[in-house]
């Protein structure tokens, strides 16, 4: 993504120009929407027009409108970000006030304005903008007969391909049926990653399975490299590393991004410090519950008392559609900064922003141990909300 102007005034208000280069600022933008927002982009629009003789006809002209958004639409698989919103600028091909849904698309420039530009928001921007957060981590997880081929950016995991092939059981006397649908099966797994997963981009490729299908995999693919002189994947074989999973599912994945080898390697990415968060958190909640919180009331309580060294919170819950809600937690990411804690923002679209959603979307790991609220507290706090 990339910041062409800025101008925001002292009360928080303006407006920011961004260009998206690549699928995954798509999603940045999603969370930098909210309805009430002005968008202005460039977008084709539907004109009927009228000849000298009388007859109508319509064709597709390209302009630019400025939308008040209503509805924002973000699809995870394609990465298409559809914004719907009422025309509040005059346009000599659509009328004020007339409903229009603008697909932002990678290359052409957007000016999104806020009357209140908040400081998780602001923070977005210069992730987005920032090229070290670019995605550099692929991962195959699989099991006999079940593949699933992600890429693991900074935001989110994206699932590029599923493969799924029948293997029949072995038979007394005879194997060969069974190594056939193996063969076939790590074949289709082989061709899928060399189409989906960019070498030039990716500094790891983690093959992740329960017992020896990782090892049998990746000895086929580079002995088929070898006999095909397949360059791509003799250049890059330095770059997989095979770990344990439990399963070949897509949740497995956060299985593998623990694994101590995998955390050595990935130690420079985003994506390997929410799982170690996630995972202290969990440890802590096991070993020291008093100093593992969950659930807002709770969290808020702790973050009064000082007490958050780290504030654990996904995405979604700065999505919200009461603007009271989402200033709320807003001021609970603001504070615990001020309090010297750290604040770790998780996307809803990536495997540990999941497993947080579960646990209410904010968790937080204390300092020191708070006494946790009384029933009493408890039940009135949830009347309220």
């Amino acid at each position: 993504m990339k910041l062409l102007r800025k101008s925001i005034e002292k009360d928080n208000a303006g407006q920011v120009t961004l260009m998206p280069e690549e699928p995954e600022d798509m999603w940045h933008a999603y969370n930098l929407l909210r309805p009430g927002d002005s968008l202005r982009a460039s977008t084709i629009r539907k004109v009927q027009t009228e000849s000298a003789t009388g007859s109508v006809g319509s064709n597709r002209v390209r302009t630019t409108l400025t939308l008040c958004v209503e509805t924002i639409d973000f699809d995870s698989q394609a990465c298409q970000l559809r914004v719907k919103g009422t025309n509040i600028q005059e346009n000599e091909y659509v009328k004020m006030g007339a409903y229009h849904t603008i697909e932002l698309e990678p290359n052409r420039q957007f000016t999104l304005a806020k009357k209140q530009w908040d400081s998780v928001v602001l923070e977005r921007i210069e992730q987005a903008c920032d090229p070290a957060w670019s995605a550099d981590v692929a991962a195959v997880v699989m099991q006999e007969g079940l593949a699933h081929v992600c890429l693991v950016t900074p935001s989110m995991t994206l699932t590029r391909a599923k493969v799924e092939v029948n293997i029949p059981r072995k038979r007394r006397g005879s194997c060969a049926q069974h190594d056939r649908a193996l063969e076939r099966f790590y074949e289709q797994v082989a061709q899928a990653i060399q189409r989906h997963i960019n070498f030039d981009v990716v500094k790891c490729v983690l093959v992740a399975s329960p017992g020896f299908v990782r090892e049998q995999f990746c000895d086929y693919m580079f002995q088929q490299a070898v006999k095909t002189d397949n360059k791509l994947l003799l250049e890059n074989r330095s770059k997989f590393l095979q770990v344990h999973s439990s399963s070949g599912h897509k949740y497995a994945l956060k299985e593998a991004l623990c694994d101590p080898a995998v955390a050595n390697r990935l130690s420079d990415t985003k994506a390997a410090g929410e799982v170690k968060a996630l995972d202290d958190f969990y440890k802590m909640l096991q070993h020291e519950p008093d100093r593992a919180f969950y659930g807002l009331k709770h969290v808020e309580k702790a973050n009064e008392a000082m007490a958050i060294d780290t504030l654990l919170i996904s995405d979604e819950l700065f999505r919200h559609q009461d603007v009271a809600t989402r200033s709320r937690y807003v001021k609970l990411v603001d504070s615990v900064k001020e309090n010297m804690g750290t604040v770790r923002i998780f996307s809803s679209l990536h495997v540990s922003g999941e497993q947080l959603g579960q646990l209410t979307g904010v968790a937080a790991i204390l300092r020191f141990p708070v006494a946790e609220l009384s029933d009493e507290e408890d039940e009135s706090s949830s009347e309220e909300d």
